[in-house]
């Protein structure tokens, strides 16, 4: 029980991990874009709304793999203060009270003192833990990833107004392409949650749209 060394149990690549990930930066270059008047709108400003996006989704995908990394190092501080808890226990019972502490209630439901003791022996048994906790290499690709999924979301949505010159089948194309990601982050968190798929993809389309009519009048 080496907690200098435990992987964190954040990851990023998990199904509704990525699927928020894709959501934030749909809804992030969806702001932007719904900000276009099509009427008095040229091609300039087209050109300046799809890297403004671009840059928007850069600039909150590297906030948001940052914050990553902090949830990461948080995640692995709080797990050097359990086992310190555990290890500097006056007595068995205060050492199982710190084990419990730290784990779900469905989880603790199932331990019985043997599985705490052995759980306490293998505290006292590991090495010293570090004075702080550290970032590996796992947390700085789950970071990368984070980074990735919210920039290269924008693309899809971005590119018809990128290569299409008539700007009014663009942002159809581009609204079209981004309903139908927003049903099928949805879907796959339908099938994820236990939801019924199909539902769930019409309420997610309603709810990300709903979102990003509310950040666009609040100026966001």
């Amino acid at each position: 029980m080496n907690a200098s060394n435990a992987p964190t149990t954040k990851h990023v690549l998990e199904p509704v991990e990525r699927i928020s990930e894709v959501l934030f930066g749909l809804i992030m270059v969806l702001t932007i874009t719904g900000s276009l008047s099509i009427a008095e709108a040229g091609r300039n400003d087209a050109r300046t709304l799809w890297i403004g996006a671009l840059g928007c989704n850069l600039a909150w995908g590297l906030i948001d793999g940052i914050m990553y990394l902090m949830g990461c190092l948080g995640e692995r501080a709080q797990s050097l203060r359990t086992l310190r808890a555990i290890r500097n226990a006056p007595t068995a019972e205060a050492a199982h009270r710190a084990i419990t502490a730290a784990l779900p209630a469905v989880a603790v439901s199932a331990l019985q003192f043997p599985e705490l003791e052995r759980i306490r022996q293998l505290a006292l048994e590991a090495p010293e833990p570090p004075s702080r906790p550290r970032l590996q290499s796992a947390d700085w690709r789950g970071a990368a990833a984070v980074f990735l999924l919210v920039v290269l979301c924008t693309f899809p949505v971005v590119l018809p107004l990128m290569l299409l010159p008539d700007l009014a089948r663009a942002m159809r194309v581009s609204n079209a392409i981004a309903i139908l990601l927003l049903f099928l982050c949805g879907y796959s968190f339908g099938r994820h949650a236990g939801y019924p798929p199909g539902m769930t993809g019409v309420a997610m389309v309603a709810l990300g749209l709903i979102l990003v009519a509310i950040t666009i009048a609040l100026g966001g």
